[in-house]
C-alpha cells in the first residue's frame, strides 16, 4: 500500500505546475497510454508462461 501511495504522489507531482494546459493534457494521456500498454505486455507475457510457451 505504501508503494501505491508513493506512485500516486509521484504521478501527481509530475503534473503539478507543468505549464500550458494542452501540454499537461497530452502528457497525462500519454502516461495513461503507457500504463495500459505496459499492462497489456505484462498480461501477454504471463499468458505465454501460463500456457507453456517455449521461449527458444
Amino acid at each position: 500500500m505504501k508503494k501505491l501511495l508513493l506512485v500516486k504522489e509521484i504521478y501527481l507531482e509530475a503534473f503539478r505546475n507543468l505549464g500550458h494546459i494542452i501540454i499537461e493534457k497530452y502528457f497525462r494521456v500519454f502516461a495513461w497510454f503507457s500504463f495500459v500498454m505496459f499492462f497489456i505486455v505484462l498480461y501477454a507475457f504471463v499468458y505465454r508462461i501460463a500456457t507453456g510457451f517455449a521461449f527458444d
